[in-house]
């Protein structure tokens, strides 16, 4: 069984691991937008795919049997071009960790409209990534901002540029949100537990929370929500061509 799995995500190492250690052959794709990315087992390709036909022949070229897409719940296009380039073609899974529950939270559709909102805040704090960033220096501009990024990115020279990578603690949320003297903190529904402490220390200190709702998935496309789940359909696939073989 020949599997390529769109990763980049915990949930897609996590994965790589299960299906390796099951016997499958592991491709896993990283789009290389991270420096130093942690690489999952097996083998790693790194770049696009160039559009729908790119990655639809690359499917073909490489002899796979199914499509794993376990790229991150924001990275609308990848899924979208999988989607397209596996229909008629080979088996193709999502794996999308759950959003987050129990936040108090003002929710908006689209970067744009948070952006809107933050721009009511004295001092925002933006944990939204880096390529997320453009509406929020068209509707910020000069208004003083903090943005927390992994990787290095132009900001304007009123805001703090706060360059690190998770997991975080609640211990440190708490006395990083106290320090920075923010009012609002905004980010997107990414779920899991490496960035959640942010949501609760908010929550502790008495800051709003401003909630980017996740893209529509494609339509048509079975979804599960853990490695485990996502490893048992790929081996359900794998006896389904033993016995039709």
């Amino acid at each position: 069984m020949r599997v390529l799995l769109l990763g980049g995500t915990g949930e897609a190492r996590a994965l790589a691991g299960l299906l390796v250690g099951a016997g499958a052959s592991v491709t896993t794709s990283l789009a290389g937008r991270v420096s130093r990315p942690a690489l999952p087992v097996g083998e790693v390709r790194i770049g696009g795919f160039g559009g729908v036909a790119g990655l639809r022949q690359a499917v073909l070229d490489g002899g796979f049997d199914v499509v794993v897409d376990a790229t991150h719940p924001f990275a609308a296009t990848i899924s979208a071009h999988a989607a397209q380039a596996c229909a008629d073609l080979v088996p193709l899974l999502r794996l999308q960790r759950p959003g987050w529950e129990g936040v108090r939270a003002t929710r908006v559709g689209s970067h744009a409209e948070a952006a809107a909102v933050a721009a009511r805040y004295r001092r925002p704090f933006l944990t939204v990534g880096r390529q997320s960033l453009d509406d929020f220096r068209s509707a910020l501009g000069a208004h003083p901002a903090v943005a927390r990024v992994v990787e290095p990115t132009e900001v304007p020279e009123a805001w703090t540029l706060l360059r690190s990578r998770g997991p975080y603690t609640l211990e440190g949320e708490l006395a990083l949100v106290q320090e920075l003297g923010v009012d609002v903190l905004v980010s997107k529904d990414s779920g899991g537990d490496l960035t959640r402490p942010k949501l609760e220390a908010a929550a502790r200190l008495g800051v709003p929370v401003v909630l980017v709702d996740r893209p529509p998935p494609p339509a048509g496309v079975s979804t599960v929500a853990t490695p485990e789940l996502a490893a048992a359909w790929v081996l359900e696939q794998q006896d389904g061509r033993e016995v039709q073989q």
